[in-house]
């Protein structure tokens, strides 16, 4: 079994602009879409992403998207807003 990384105790995964963060044996998932970059001191860095909380028990991928939302920031507050997303979805079910 192989270890993910990990980003305040979910696990995460990347494949290019694609990032799932969390558990698949909780309730809910984020899926991170990186959709801008800028370039800063001369690096590439996230600056659009949207964010979506999918609910991993529903058996109908078009259902599954349970909240959805925009946001100019970079990858790191992306990730931060989407713990809160988990931890509160997560203890409500």
């Amino acid at each position: 079994m192989s270890k993910f990384q990990t980003y305040k105790g979910y696990p995460l995964v990347r494949k290019g602009n694609q990032i799932y963060y969390g558990y698949m044996s909780d309730p809910y998932v984020i899926w991170i879409t990186i959709t801008g970059t800028k370039t800063v001191e001369g690096e590439e860095v996230t600056s659009k992403v949207q964010i979506v909380q999918m609910d991993t028990k529903e058996p109908d991928p078009a259902k599954a998207f349970v909240k959805n939302s925009k946001f100019e920031c970079g990858l790191y507050e992306a990730l931060d807003t989407a713990k809160i997303w988990l931890d509160k979805a997560n203890e409500l079910r």
